[in-house]
């Protein structure tokens, strides 16, 4: 009728999964903060290089640059962010009244376990208002 006590066995094994539960859990929130300090960097250059290519089409119209020009200034922009792009990486069409930008890059991240690698395109357009 009345319920019998535990074991001190009893007990040991519910104490121990216990501790295991807050192994794994803590080891999954290690990986979970080292994944993100290893992804968000690539995310972060990724996103100031395309606000930067589009400032760079916006006044590669107003001061006629070259093809050319806006490359080298794009990949200075590269450089900066360290990004692993080439110049031949770089794609620029420069008409009168049209400026066309795109990158297209990969990054290769190592997580220890699984290595995986991102794929970038970004890309910027602007038209002559005339």
């Amino acid at each position: 009728m009345f319920p019998t006590q535990p074991t001190m066995h009893g007990l040991r094994s519910h104490r121990g999964t216990g501790k295991l539960k807050a192994i794994i859990v803590t080891a999954i929130l290690v990986f979970a903060i080292y994944a993100a300090f290893k992804l968000v960097p690539p995310y972060s250059a990724e996103y100031q290089l395309a606000d930067k290519m589009q400032e760079i089409a916006r006044f590669g119209i107003v001061q006629h640059q070259t093809e050319e020009q806006i490359r080298d200034t794009v990949f200075k922009t590269i450089q900066d962010l360290e990004i692993p792009a080439t110049r031949e990486d770089i794609k620029v069409t420069a008409t009168g009244s049209k400026v066309t930008i795109a990158v297209d890059y990969k990054v290769p991240v190592d997580l220890m376990v699984y290595k995986v690698e991102l794929h970038f395109t970004p890309s910027s357009e602007n038209k002559s208002l005339t």
